[in-house]
């Protein structure tokens, strides 16, 4: 099973949410959502919880992208514009550090427009254990 595949399936919550990884090579992942209904606050905008987990999914697969299970242990998000219904999300995420232990990720989420919403960092620890996966796309 390829990583794409692996965290489209196996990570329920954003899967359930409507997040998908629609990209990923060693370093980089792009994942995407469309803003609906069930994604609002009651001010009408986004959630911060549901644009954390779009951005949570992107780390995740650069992270992992290495082959070895690696967890986030550190995460700081930065919201700067609201998302609005219908609204699609794409959240790119670089590796800024590939240590062996401790890599660092940075995340951006734009609109369709490019406009930066929503700016993540974070840190993830890289365990010994290997995924299940052959391959990244």
């Amino acid at each position: 099973m390829k990583l794409i595949d692996f965290l489209n399936e196996k990570d329920l919550f954003a899967k359930n949410i409507g997040c998908k990884l629609v990209e990923i090579r060693g370093g980089y992942s792009k994942a995407t959502m469309t803003v609906a209904d069930c994604h609002l606050n009651a001010g009408g905008v986004c959630q911060g919880g549901a644009l954390f987990t779009l951005a949570d999914l992107a780390l995740a697969a650069v992270m992992n992208s290495r082959g070895c299970l690696t967890f986030g242990i550190q995460n700081n998000i930065m919201y700067l514009k609201s998302a609005r219904l219908g609204e699609v999300l794409i959240a790119e995420a670089f590796e800024v550090y590939d240590h062996r232990r401790i890599p660092a990720v940075e995340v951006k989420i734009t609109n369709a427009q490019g406009e930066l919403l929503c700016h993540v960092t974070g840190l993830a620890y890289r365990k010994e254990a290997e995924l299940p996966i052959d391959g990244l796309m």
